[in-house]
């Protein structure tokens, strides 16, 4: 009879004993969903994708990186966070080398590290830099660069440009006149005195 005779806080205590689910604010739940962590499939040896692994593991190793977030856009950034006992780490987002493109994105990231950041002023000419120290790694290491990533390539720059420029750049550095746009180009021809 005893065991018919349950209460209500008798029926409650086993799902009480399970642990509940952590409760993560957004903040952290954000955090953990950009965590960088590395494909999961091991490609296999010698397959171009073991090289991309391989890249990678380098690049990170060479110039101190960490990766915050693999993201899923060919897009990145970069940049340093500095402690107050001195230590620096240097951090980057970018998509994951999977091809050409995602290669040269990453390389391009580690690259505003490899040159230094801040070293080149304005930022578009640092831009520039990271983009060429990005793609010149990529050839001598024998990773395709496609016409699409030197299409890339040029749109980002011309985008920095006219950013630049909208941000009242005065002098545009030599080494990024091929990326004025073109209409920019078209007033500057027609104006002798700018």
């Amino acid at each position: 009879m005893n065991s018919i005779a349950r209460t209500l806080w008798d029926l409650l205590t086993p799902t009480l004993k399970k642990s509940p689910p952590a409760i993560q604010s957004k903040r952290s739940r954000k955090r953990s969903i950009g965590a960088a962590k590395p494909p999961t499939v091991p490609a296999a040896p010698g397959s171009m994708q073991s090289r991309y692994d391989e890249l990678v593991d380098e690049m990170k190793r060479i110039h101190g990186i960490r990766v915050v977030k693999w993201r899923s856009s060919t897009s990145g950034c970069a940049w340093e966070v500095s402690y107050a006992d001195g230590t620096t780490s240097r951090l980057i987002e970018s998509p994951y080398p999977k091809g050409p493109m995602s290669c040269a994105v990453f390389m391009h990231e580690i690259g505003h590290h490899a040159i230094g950041l801040r070293t080149y002023r304005p930022r578009c000419l640092e831009e520039f830099h990271a983009w060429r120290w990005g793609l010149d790694e990529m050839n001598a290491r024998g990773f395709n660069v496609t016409p699409s990533v030197l299409k890339r390539r040029d749109d980002a720059l011309q985008y920095a440009v006219e950013k630049a420029i909208r941000r009242g750049l005065q002098k545009l550095p030599v080494e990024l006149v091929p990326y004025l746009p073109k209409h920019r180009q078209v007033s500057e021809a027609s104006n002798p005195s700018s």
